[in-house]
């Protein structure tokens, strides 16, 4: 019962990959967003912030299927991706982590945005008013001090891509050792006759990489309030 098979392990190693790879790429736009509805006013905010949000309130079929036909090798994008470059991003893993990407992005952003609006915009104020470049300001001062926010943010994202079935099965299908992601190899078990054992164990595998995430964001915001406090 407790011994992986080689279908299972491969599906764990690439939920781990593409949730990883999803996370680092999304987390630079997910900051750039989140400081601009955090700190700026601007016309068709609203409209911005709606379509970061989109994916949270559509099926994730939709969005699987808007990628399709955007992302696919004839899609809108897709068919200039591959023209020009070679490049396709359907059915394939690179596809699963773009497609986690737009899952996770709106829980990233989400978060790091409460974390920005926390930071005292007074503190900025004055470190401007000292002479420092809004670069220097956003890097030393309120990237710090809104780090707990970010890890959050990050393992949200993590875990969202983690569990990612419904937009990555419509984009790149369920293909072992390419796209079959923990939750598409629990759908291809549950669905084969005694395959239950090995869903089992996937199911607890799912359950202790994001236990293990969690355990892993609140110790390091722990250590960040520390570290605030004692300096």
């Amino acid at each position: 019962m407790f011994s992986f098979s080689s279908q299972e392990l491969n599906a764990i190693y690439l939920s781990l990959k593409i949730a990883s790879v999803a996370v680092a790429m999304a987390l630079p736009f997910a900051l750039a967003v989140a400081w601009l509805l955090a700190r700026k006013q601007f016309f068709g905010k609203n409209l911005l912030n709606g379509i970061v949000h989109l994916p949270l309130v559509l099926p994730p079929v939709v969005i699987g299927y808007l990628l399709l036909i955007l992302m696919a090798k004839k899609g809108a994008i897709g068919q200039y991706l591959w023209s020009w470059f070679g490049f396709s991003l359907s059915f394939s893993w690179k596809g699963a982590v773009l497609a986690s990407m737009v899952m996770a992005f709106p829980l990233m952003v989400r978060t790091i945005r409460l974390a920005f609006e926390a930071v005292d915009p007074k503190l900025e104020q004055a470190a401007r008013t000292l002479g420092a470049s809004p670069w220097r300001v956003f890097f030393t001062l309120t990237l710090p001090l809104s780090f707990s926010g970010i890890i959050a943010g990050a393992v949200l994202g993590f875990a969202r891509s983690l569990g990612e079935f419904g937009a990555t099965i419509t984009f790149v299908s369920n293909i072992p050792k390419e796209t079959q992601t923990i939750p598409a190899a629990l759908y291809t078990f549950i669905e084969t006759p005694e395959g239950e054992f090995a869903a089992a164990r996937l199911c607890a595998v799912a359950i202790m990489i994001s236990l293990f995430a969690l355990f892993c964001s609140e110790w390091l915001a722990q250590r960040q309030k520390r570290l605030q406090q004692e300096s």
